[in-house]
């Protein structure tokens, strides 16, 4: 059996403060496979990486300094946060053009999810699925798609892998869950936990 990618959910969020340059390197340091984090834009336009909507200008770490931390390190996913809320921005262009090829994109919404495949067709895009269809997902070439946990069932998960998608699940911290989605071939678990989801996966939960 395949060990999923295990996704730092805005760092190690579960022992630093999450979308941290901190909870970024401390995702590294424990082997996480990529770090997930927000992209969103300040009201003068900087790119900024938070998950909620920047209101004043201190301890912000910016998407270029973030993306300089983990270059040549760990893989990324950037997801774009209500990316039509800063369209005046060019949030989407914008971020796409600091991005590598190696990158991920991720987001909600699924005009966005279009338009980056429109801008950037060789990155990996993942489809979350609150507002959209799994059909919709895989019609649009999409690499993946995100569930909730809640939504997270077998019988999804199959159905999106005979689509040809692969299946990310978010936010998991709890050990018997990773193992349990893990037994169901999903390609990645976004978790605040990567240090012990890596031990878990690896030794299983007496670990």
């Amino acid at each position: 059996m395949t060990r999923p990618l295990v996704i730092a959910h805005r760092g190690a969020s579960g022992e630093l403060a999450e979308n941290s340059l901190r909870a970024f390197e401390r995702a590294i340091e424990v082997g996480a496979d990529f770090v997930e984090f927000d992209v969103r834009a300040r009201s003068n336009g900087e790119l900024v990486v938070t998950h909620n909507p920047p209101r004043d200008a201190h301890a912000l770490p910016t998407l270029a300094e973030v993306l300089d931390l983990c270059r040549g390190r760990i893989g990324v996913m950037a997801e774009l946060k209500t990316p039509y809320r800063y369209r005046r921005h060019r949030l989407i262009e914008r971020t796409l053009a600091l991005l590598d090829d190696e990158a991920v994109v991720v987001c909600f919404e699924a005009g966005a999810i279009a338009r980056v495949r429109t801008l950037r067709p060789e990155l990996r895009t993942v489809q979350h699925l609150a507002f959209v269809p799994l059909r919709v997902a895989a019609a649009r070439g999409c690499w993946a798609v995100g569930f909730e946990d809640r939504r997270a069932t077998e019988h999804r998960l199959r159905t999106a892998q005979a689509y040809g998608l692969g299946t990310t699940v978010y936010t998991i911290n709890d050990p018997a869950r990773i193992l349990e989605l893990a037994t169901f071939g999903v390609t990645g678990i976004f978790t605040d936990r990567p240090r012990e989801a890596l031990r878990w996966l690896e030794r299983g939960p007496a670990a």
